[in-house]
């Protein structure tokens, strides 16, 4: 047994209160083996260890004040964390299906409806969809027996869309291979539904069957790091499991679900990325984090080892120093992210007239596998490398040619405009043209390409991209048919003809026109005035000719 001097938590002393002296460094995490009222002695247990290989428990172990050692602090914050999740929580769709459902089936199927939603998307965009879902495809059968292109439309518009092919892969191998009970354990669900990983089976697990399990998500890792000042790397291996262990160990027995959630909870609304509400925290006496604060603004020393006093050997402690202007929020550290892959694609508006005398547009499906797969696009060409305006106008040509069969011409191309869409890893910007076809362009095209006209296109599963793509088409048609031919009288004709006369005037003496030239002559110069004062008619023409060879003729 090795001796070390404790340090008191709170008014707790004893075994569970344990620290190391500031001046005692060591390699070895400890567990108290006999209370004491004195040094405590400890003993080595291989469980302490968070998990970690054997290599790793060897080259380093993590600091005492990394976890929780006391029961009753434990019992406290349970207490303390589920009274203000009764009080605060928000009344979320799921939440309320997983209270109200009596069916496990159901509920456990609708809770992973919710996890698998809610991965990377925030609960505000997430709670229609839900919505919508739920009431279409209330049961995993109901999901088994839908289509992928229903699937794909519906989860439109809600980003990484290989999701919803994997809810839909699960309930057809639910119904299929399950005899359409949904697996009704952590490991099950973490071994038999596609696109389920450690956490979403943790939390479904514990939210829809009560089975005792911590949940680890983005918010609890924020949670956890900023109360044990574990600041390593969030997505190294050790803080991984540190902080899985963390949360099995603090996770409340009687409300796993509700403790899980709770957790969560605390991360979204107190203990946010930025601007942290540390004064509304329910478990802000937890927190080592805060106390680090709050002794650096009172000039006090805390009566527990300062964070950086940690040994230089801890996998969990941070790397860097203490940084006083980000207070709580020096934690947790992560990697610094690679910037976005830098994407360009020329995309194209194909349109026809339809039978029945509508537009029509031109269509084509991604491939089942990769980015956006199996959703609906405008005709698109990915570019390796930025090219002159001229090769790649020729370049997308080519690319509608050979989807439609035929032979066209890039003058045929309107260039619309440029779009930038940004996804979690590729900046993408979509160069977006347009051509209008004659009916004998449009005999032919290639599989999985289809025309759908506008309404249509509007319920198609289509990416956020696309819809960008067709709103910027949109508002281009859309002026196009609100530009004015002639002038109208709400527009002040004095005002315009002055600045027309005054343009006219100078251009005939720039190109020393003569005042009673012939009309050939002077043309040219009348109908760049009218360009640039936006006036077309034959009527603004004689009114700007007249005016521009009077003042012509003053003194």
């Amino acid at each position: 047994p090795l001796s070390i001097t404790t340090y008191p938590i709170q008014g707790h002393r004893g075994a569970a209160a344990a620290y190391p002296s500031i001046h005692t460094k060591y390699s070895t995490c400890l567990k108290p083996s006999s209370h004491t009222t004195g040094p405590i002695l400890f003993s080595l247990k291989e469980t302490d260890f968070f998990g970690l290989s054997e290599e790793t428990r060897n080259a380093s172990t993590p600091c005492p004040y990394h976890t929780f050692h006391d029961p009753v602090r434990v019992a406290l914050l349970r207490s303390q964390l589920l009274g203000w999740y009764d009080k605060e929580k928000r009344e979320l769709p799921w939440r309320t299906l997983a209270v109200t459902v009596s069916d496990v089936n159901i509920r456990t199927y609708a809770v992973w409806v919710s996890e698998i939603m809610l991965q990377q998307t925030q609960v505000a965009t997430v709670i229609d969809y839900y919505n919508r879902w739920m009431k279409r495809w209330p049961t995993v059968q109901d999901l088994a027996a839908a289509t992928l292109e229903e699937v794909n439309q519906m989860w439109a518009g809600l980003g990484y869309y290989s999701r919803g092919k994997r809810l839909h892969e699960g309930a057809q191998k639910v119904v299929s291979q399950l005899q359409g009970q949904m697996p009704n354990t952590v490991d099950s669900l973490l071994k038999q539904l596609p696109g389920v990983g450690r956490y979403t089976a943790a939390a479904i697990g514990s939210i829809a069957l009560g089975q005792v399990t911590g949940a680890v998500d983005g918010n609890v890792i924020r949670v956890l790091c900023r109360l044990r000042a574990i600041g390593a790397d969030s997505t190294s291996p050790a803080v991984t499991e540190a902080l899985w262990s963390l949360a099995n160990r603090l996770v409340d027995p009687e409300r796993p679900g509700d403790f899980n959630q709770a957790m969560m909870e605390l991360g979204a609304r107190v203990c946010t990325p930025k601007g942290p509400l540390c004064s509304q925290c329910p478990v802000q006496s937890h927190c080592q984090s805060y106390q680090k604060v709050t002794s650096t603004l009172l000039g006090k020393l805390s009566v527990q080892p300062d964070i950086e006093d940690c040994s230089n050997t801890c996998l969990l402690c941070p790397s860097e120093p203490w940084d006083d202007e980000l207070g709580v929020q020096n934690f947790p550290r992560k990697p610094v992210k690679k910037p976005p892959r830098v994407e360009r694609t020329l995309t194209c508006v194909v349109i026809r007239r339809g039978e029945e005398g509508e537009d029509e547009f031109l269509l084509t499906q991604r491939p089942n596998k990769g980015l956006l797969a199996g959703l609906w696009e405008f005709p698109a060409l990915l570019q390796a490398e930025k090219n002159s305006d001229v090769k790649e106008k020729k370049a997308l040509c080519a690319e509608i040619s050979r989807l439609l069969g035929t032979r066209l011409t890039d003058s045929l191309l309107q260039y619309v405009g440029e779009v930038v869409h940004i996804f979690s890893h590729i900046h993408q910007t979509y160069v977006v043209h347009s051509v209008r076809l004659q009916d004998a362009c449009t005999e032919q095209q290639t599989e999985n390409a289809q025309w759908l006209n506008r309404s249509a296109l509007q319920e198609a599963a289509v990416s956020t991209g696309v819809k960008k793509v067709w709103t910027l088409f949109a508002q281009c048609e859309k002026k196009k048919k609100n530009r004015p031919n002639a002038p109208t009288s709400k527009r002040r004709p004095a005002e315009v003809t002055e600045t027309s006369q005054v343009l006219l005037a100078v251009s005939f003496r720039v190109h020393q026109v003569d005042v009673l030239s012939t009309h050939a002559t002077v043309l040219p110069v009348c109908s760049s005035v009218l360009h640039f004062t936006g006036r077309r008619s034959f009527r603004s023409f004689l009114i700007i000719w007249q005016r521009g060879a009077a003042f012509c003729c003053r003194p």
